[in-house]
């Protein structure tokens, strides 16, 4: 099964249903859509989208990332965009980078790690968490939910989703890591080289930078523990954090599941 749409200038989209799931009924195809920043979307992207049948676009990326590089829509989108300005403590990849002297392989993997620890329970990730589950229990059109890279807060997304439609977590893994295709990371290590140049004049190895690009089981299991951890299950961080309860899990399931 072939998930992944190419897409010209939108990095890492992909369907991330498709799968089986506990009650039987599998996870619907053509509904649920990840990806990396639409800034670069070409014409030929935008009307991919369009004909997808996208109605919502749920973009993760802080402010300042949506400043440096803004998301392009097709002529007449009138569908939703989830976002927000609530600044979260981990801050800006740029900003930190600036007072490190040296940018190894083990900073960004321990910076990985920090994220997921704090991310789920961010006020930030909190508002748009939630506001995506409401939309997916109210919309008729697809969504497509997305960060810088389509890789961190995206994947965290993406993964409570498949908890609440009961994906095997085998196959959960699974969509997780697809992100490291690759040829996605050696066209993303050439990117972000020069990116973090150009942010914060600082020369990374490549070693580094595939470690940037690139996601790992341990990064989910750290969100997934400290959602234990704190809540005691994942069951109750949807309901208690993220407001998902039983009736609004029955509406999201009518919506995503065959």
């Amino acid at each position: 099964m072939t998930r992944h749409i190419p897409l010209e200038g939108v990095e890492n989209f992909r369907d991330f249903g498709g799968y089986d799931t506990a009650c039987g009924r599998g996870l619907k195809r053509g509904v649920l859509y990840r990806s990396a920043n639409h800034a670069n979307a070409t014409e030929a992207d935008l009307a991919t989208m369009r004909d997808l049948g996208v109605e919502v676009i749920v973009d993760l990326r802080r402010p300042l990332e949506r400043q440096r590089e803004p998301s392009r829509r097709w002529e007449g989108f009138s569908g939703r965009v989830i976002e927000n300005d609530i600044e979260d403590v981990h801050g800006d990849w740029a900003t930190q980078m600036a007072s490190v002297p040296d940018i190894d392989a083990n900073w960004f993997y321990e910076d990985s790690i920090g994220f997921y620890r704090k991310g789920p329970f961010e006020a930030r990730h909190v508002d748009l968490f939630s506001r995506y589950f409401q939309a997916l229990a109210e919309t008729d059109g697809a969504v497509v939910v997305h960060c810088a890279a389509g890789k961190d807060r995206t994947g965290m997304i993406c993964a409570f989703t498949h908890h609440i439609a009961g994906v095997h977590r085998d196959d959960l893994i699974s969509d997780y890591l697809a992100t490291n295709h690759e040829g996605r990371i050696l066209h993303r290590v050439n990117f972000l080289r020069d990116y973090i140049k150009n942010l914060t004049g600082k020369t990374v190895s490549d070693e580094a930078l595939r470690v940037a690009v690139s996601v790992h089981e341990d990064y989910l299991d750290t969100a997934l523990s400290e959602i234990e951890a704190r809540c005691g299950t994942m069951d109750n961080y949807l309901r208690d954090v993220l407001g998902v309860d039983d009736a609004h899990r029955q509406r999201i399931a009518d919506k995503i599941l065959a």
